[in-house]
């Protein structure tokens, strides 16, 4: 059964390519994630190539992901940059805490969450000095995943009807019937933290593997093509970015959508085939199953 936590919810609501770029567009159907140049005020030009959705940015600027929710209720989007998370730092997993959104709303996230009132701003940067980089986890530096989750809604059950007891002197023993089944209708009480669920944990112990696999030649390409001028996303200045705890009970243990936006410099993304022929490396995954080892 899906577990009750505390999650993050903002208070605020908010609202460059070449000149050959695609228009800019909107990933997602639950949510729609947009990157958007916070000096320029612009959202970045998309290309679609092989299912995958890119951005090209320029080392140095600072950007923020803005999350749409376009369904009437409640969700959860779990923020992935890099594969780490964006509010807790851990590697990232679809089970961790996240940013709950109302109906329709609309909000930017600028930067890795340090507190309820400041976030180290987003900005593009060359691999080394990356976040995730920098605390040991660079294998899937290029991508911006965000996992997306409804709310459970508790439903309403009406009692059965039920005859009056008789004038027998059977009434205390139908109040002792009639007991149990008032305990099982009061709703289970349980406090929510954030951090990673249990059922997440669980699966992830299951599927372990029993000893480390050896790079496979994808691996070795993308490791590569990495020491190159691949871009990041940096760890930048603390700025303020109030937010608020908030309950969320997901409908369900698995995402209902997974919106992946790739990035890299746009020199990069042409010698990679993204604009004008087939990549040469392999994809980044926002949501790494397996911590990798220290160095």
């Amino acid at each position: 059964m899906p577990t009750r936590r505390l999650v993050l919810t903002l208070l605020a609501i908010a609202t460059l390519a070449a000149c050959a770029a695609p228009p800019a567009q909107a990933v997602g159907s639950i949510v729609d994630v947009q990157i958007v140049d916070r000096d320029r005020q612009e959202q970045l030009s998309t290309w679609r190539h092989r299912g995958a959705t890119w951005v090209a940015g320029r080392p140095g600027d600072r950007y923020a992901v803005r999350l749409t929710n376009r369904s009437p209720g409640r969700v959860l989007v779990v923020l992935s940059i890099d594969g780490v998370n964006a509010v807790s730092g851990d590697t990232a997993a679809v089970g961790q805490t996240g940013y709950v959104l109302a109906p329709w709303q609309s909000a930017e996230i600028t930067g890795w969450r340090k507190s309820y009132t400041e976030a180290a701003a987003f900005y593009f940067t060359a691999l080394p000095d990356s976040y995730a980089a920098r605390t040991d986890r660079p294998d899937n530096v290029g991508v911006i995943g965000a996992a997306v989750f409804r709310e459970r809604v508790p439903q309403t059950m009406q009692r059965p009807f039920e005859p009056q007891p008789s004038v027998s002197g059977r009434k205390d023993d139908d109040g002792d019937r009639r007991e149990p089944e008032r305990r099982a209708e009061a709703p289970a009480q349980s406090s929510g933290r954030l951090g990673a669920s249990a059922d997440a944990a669980t699966s992830d112990r299951a599927a372990a593997p029993s000893a480390t696999a050896p790079p496979s030649p994808a691996q070795r390409e993308r490791d590569s093509f990495a020491k190159a001028d691949k871009l990041g996303t940096g760890h930048g200045e603390r700025e303020y970015s109030p937010t608020t705890q908030t309950a969320f009970e997901r409908a369900s243990t698995q995402p209902l959508e997974v919106v992946q936006v790739r990035y890299d410099s746009y020199a990069n993304l042409v010698a990679a085939g993204v604009i004008g022929r087939a990549p040469t490396y392999a994809m980044p995954d926002p949501f790494p199953r397996f911590a990798p080892d220290p160095r």
